[in-house]
């Protein structure tokens, strides 16, 4: 029999990677809790803070190209061990800040590079090099720890801010980071693949003797052909400019509800709502893609409930229907952490699936630094948020058709990008 263990390694991937995504998008989730605070304070205008968001996205979409590359050759843990490092540092740091050059520097520079060490390319990655059967619903219950951060993290920075200060919460943010990152990635995050230890994916087992098979040997395939690959920008502008929306109602959500006269605490509590919601989402959707004969479909699906979200949301002016909002919203959010590697992975191959996850979050992450930024200078010109509400609504109405014409087409699998 090949695998002589009785709980499948994988699995063991797939607990680090929860815990991991929950202590990192927790934290940087948070920051929409701050923006308030952070204007009241200081006087900055929010499109001055949410350039810290932009640039936090940036960073992290630049690290994500080199973390990705380093996975398909070493393990996790030293990537996620470093990234917590220099997140917690930039978390702590952040608390001290009273300049916003300092602001894009701690928050924007050292926690966007430290979470591309903790993020999903890191995290989902590893999970999808062990999985291929089950590799839908492996990466869903990785992805769940997202919300299941989210939705512990924002409502106690919302709670510490009120009663306590902003800059205590974010120490707080650091000081989790920190314990939680180095002690889960050290303990559950220390494999790289199956074939590297005589496994099989998914945990399969061979009846006939066994011998460990050598190693193949990997090709080299450069960097500009996967960018002649038409796929690969479908799916890169496609997330991209969903993520954008996404960040753009993160980052001004409970500023939005505050501005329609909701208290601090329920208006933070809408983040973990719509993180609640996604919980459910990621097991559905990684579930889902498993059993539909394209993971195209899937995303289709999630991005049409986003879309409906969407919509709520512009008419979300008091408590109930600001959280009813939320959840459907949220449950179509929760389609997009397991959507992404999968979709990578069945067109692209598990084995450069570190690789094209970074690629692809680089051009994701571009997307994503312009909702924050977008949402605070449509602001700060109108003083309302509903024209970002009316062009979010816009583009995933078309993103929703283009995700449709997403062919099949070669693998790359037994190869490494150069």
């Amino acid at each position: 029999m090949l695998n002589k263990e009785k709980i499948f390694w994988g699995w063991y991937i797939v607990a680090g990677s929860f815990f991991v995504m929950a202590i990192n998008y927790g934290s940087r989730y948070c920051f929409g809790v701050f923006v308030k605070p952070l204007a009241m304070e200081h006087g900055w205008s929010r499109s001055v803070i949410s350039m810290a968001a932009t640039i936090n996205m940036l960073v992290y979409s630049v690290g994500a190209i080199f973390v990705g590359r380093m996975l398909d050759r070493i393990a996790p843990r030293w990537i996620i061990t470093c990234g917590a490092i220099i997140a917690a540092t930039g978390y702590i740091l952040t608390g001290f800040i009273n300049t916003p050059l300092s602001l894009y520097l701690t928050y924007g520079l050292l926690v966007g590079l430290g979470a591309s060490g903790l993020g999903v390319v890191v995290c989902s990655s590893s999970v999808g090099k062990w999985f291929l059967k089950k590799r839908g619903i492996a990466i869903g219950i990785a992805s769940m720890g997202i919300s299941f951060g989210t939705v512990l993290l924002t409502p106690l920075s919302g709670y510490i801010g009120k009663y306590f200060s902003w800059r205590i919460g974010l120490f707080v943010l650091g000081a989790i980071t920190c314990i939680v990152g180095i002690v889960i990635s050290q303990t559950l995050m220390r494999k790289t693949k199956p074939e590297a230890y005589g496994l099989l994916p998914d945990g399969d087992t061979i009846s006939f003797p066994y011998q460990q098979p050598a190693m193949p040997a990997f090709t080299k395939v450069s960097t500009a052909t996967i960018f002649k690959d038409f796929r690969f920008w479908t799916i890169a502008i496609c997330q991209g400019l969903i993520i954008m929306v996404v960040m753009s109602v993160f980052v001004h959500q409970v500023a939005y509800a505050m501005d329609n006269n909701i208290e601090h605490i329920p208006a933070a509590i809408s983040l973990a709502v719509v993180s609640f919601a996604g919980f459910f989402g990621q097991f559905f959707f990684g579930w889902l893609s498993d059993r539909l004969r394209d993971p195209k479909y899937a995303s289709f699906i999630g991005v049409v409930v986003l879309l409906i979200g969407s919509i709520m949301l512009m008419n979300a002016h008091n408590i109930s229907s600001l959280y009813l909002y939320a959840l459907v919203y949220g449950f179509g959010y929760g389609s997009l952490a397991p959507i992404l590697p999968i979709l990578a992975a069945d067109r692209f191959g598990r084995h450069v699936l570190g690789s094209i996850y970074g690629l692809l979050t680089f051009f994701v992450g571009v997307g994503g630094s312009i909702g924050p930024i977008l949402g605070g200078i449509i602001y700060d010109k109108y003083g309302s948020y509903q024209h970002l509400w009316e062009i979010n609504v816009a583009l995933l109405a078309v993103i929703s058709i283009i995700i449709l014409t997403l062919k099949k087409g070669k693998q790359y699998d037994n190869a490494l990008i150069n």
